[in-house]
C-alpha cells in the first residue's frame, strides 16, 4: 500500500492515555507512515515499511507497542533494535513520552560504550520495553541479565543501516530467540536485499507500507554547492552564518580528524561549535547532542555516525564540509533540515576536483537541483 497522507490520531481507535500523550506533543494529524502502520500493528500483523528518514517512524511502531503493554506483567513484552546508540537513546525518549500517562510501563535502553552495570540495575526494575543495539543486547543475553523470549512485538528500526553495519548475524540470532513473538516490524529508508531476506524468513503476510517522497512528505530543502579552498571551509561557514543569521547548524565531515579541525577553526572564529565522532567518549557525545537538541549549541559537527542518530526538527542549515562517499549518505545528511514542514538549506563545500566529480554524480543520481553559489565582490552570497 502506498501512502501520501496521514489521518487524525483520534480516528485510529487509540486509548485516551495515548491520545493525551500525542496531544501533549501538539500533534493532531498522523504522518503517512503512522497512518499506514498503526492499524496493522495494533491488530498484531507483521509490517514492512519503507519510508524516508524524518517521517515519524518511531510513533508508527511506538504507539501500538505502548498500547499493547500490560503494566501488570513484568516480563519483556517488546524489543526495538536500532543500529546506533544515538538512535536507541532517541527512540527511548520518544517511547517514554508516549507512555507518560500509562503508569507501570517501563522502558530500558541498552547500548555499547556505556557501563553495563547501570544497565543491569535498570533491568532489575523489570522493563517491559527494551530498546537496544544488537551487540549490547547479545551481551546482556549471554550474561543472562535479560530474557527476551517473552517478547510479543519486535521492531528493527533502520533495518537497512543495521544490516549494512554487519549486524545481520546478531539480528537473526536475536530473532530466533524471540520465536514466540506475535508480530515483527521492519522499518527502513531503503528495502535492501538483506532486509528482504529477513522479511522472507521471519515475516508472514506482512502489511507493506511505502511512503512516497511526494511534495507532502519530501523535505523542502534548498540545496547549494560552493567552491572553496581546502582551508577556506570554516571561513565560508562563518560568512554564511553571519549573512543568514541561522542558529541551528549541522556540519558533516568524512573523518574524525576533519570534524576536530573544522570544530577548532569555527571556535577560533568565535562560533559556538562542538563535535562528536567515534573516538569521543559516550558520555561526552550525549552531552553535546543534548545541548544541540535543547538549542544551546549553534553548530554541531559530526561524522556520519550521527546523520541518522540525532532527530532535531528545526535544524536551519546543513553543511557538507566533505562530500560523502555514498549518495545515500548525502540524502541522510541533508535530511536533518527541512523537517516538520519547514524549509531547510544544505550547502556542500567543494575544495578539490574529486569532490566536484562526486557532487556531479550525487546531483545526477539523486535527481536533486543543486545550485552553485559564491560570494560576490561585496562579500554577499549570490548565485554563481
Amino acid at each position: 500500500m502506498e501512502l501520501t497522507q496521514g489521518v487524525r490520531f483520534d480516528t485510529l481507535g487509540l486509548s485516551p492515555e495515548i491520545l493525551r500523550a500525542v496531544t501533549q506533543k501538539k500533534i493532531e494529524v498522523s504522518t503517512p507512515v503512522q497512518a499506514g502502520c498503526i492499524p496493522p500493528m495494533m491488530a498484531w500483523q507483521d509490517v514492512i515499511a519503507k519510508a524516508p528518514t524524518g517521517t515519524g517512524k518511531t510513533f508508527a511502531y511506538g504507539i501500538p507497542i505502548v498500547e499493547h503493554i500490560d503494566p501488570a506483567d513484568e516480563s519483556v513484552q517488546a524489543v526495538i533494535l536500532a543500529p546506533t546508540r544515538e538512535l536507541a537513546l532517541q527512540i527511548t525518549d520518544e517511547i517514554r513520552d508516549l507512555a507518560a500517562y500509562k503508569p507501570g510501563v517501563r522502558t530500558v535502553c541498552l547500548y555499547g560504550g556505556a557501563p553495563i552495570g547501570k544497565q543491569i540495575e535498570a533491568l532489575k526494575k523489570h522493563p517491559q520495553i527494551v530498546v537496544a543495539t544488537p551487540g549490547r543486547l547479545s551481551d546482556h543475553m549471554k550474561r543472562r541479565t535479560v530474557r527476551v523470549d517473552t517478547a510479543q512485538t519486535v521492531v528493527l528500526d533502520e533495518a537497512d543501516r543495521m544490516l549494512d553495519m554487519g549486524f545481520i548475524h546478531d539480528v537473526t540470532r536475536l530473532l530466533d530467540k524471540m520465536a514466540g513473538r506475535k508480530n515483527l516490524g521492519l522499518f527502513s529508508a531503503t528495502i535492501s536485499r538483506e532486509v528482504m531476506d529477513i522479511a522472507w524468513v521471519y515475516q508472514r503476510d506482512a502489511a507493506e507500507i511505502t511512503v512516497r517522497e511526494d511534495e507532502q512528505n519530501k523535505p523542502d530543502i534548498k540545496q547549494f554547492r560552493m567552491d572553496v579552498s581546502y582551508d577556506g571551509k570554516a571561513d565560508a561557514i562563518q560568512r554564511i552564518l553571519n549573512e543568514t543569521g541561522f542558529d541551528r547548524c549541522m556540519c558533516f565531515c568524512n573523518t574524525k580528524g576533519a570534524t576536530e579541525r573544522i570544530t577548532k577553526f569555527l571556535q577560533m572564529r568565535g562560533i559556538d561549535a562542538q563535535c562528536i565522532h567515534g573516538d569521543i567518549p559516550q558520555r561526552k557525545r550525549e552531552q553535546v547532542m543534548d545541548l544541540f537538541r535543547q538549542g544551546k549549541l549553534r553548530v554541531f559537527v559530526s561524522t556520519d555516525v550521527a546523520a541518522r542518530g540525532i532527530d532535531v526538527d528545526d535544524v536551519d542549515i546543513v553543511f557538507n564540509c566533505d562530500i560523502p562517499d555514498e549518495n545515500q549518505d548525502y540524502v541522510h545528511r541533508i535530511g536533518r533540515t527541512g523537517r516538520a514542514r519547514r524549509q531547510g538549506v544544505a550547502v556542500s563545500l567543494i575544495a578539490d576536483y574529486p569532490s566536484k566529480m562526486r557532487m556531479d554524480d550525487i546531483a545526477e543520481k539523486t535527481r536533486n537541483q543543486i545550485q552553485e553559489v559564491k560570494f560576490d565582490d561585496a562579500g554577499k552570497l549570490t548565485l554563481a
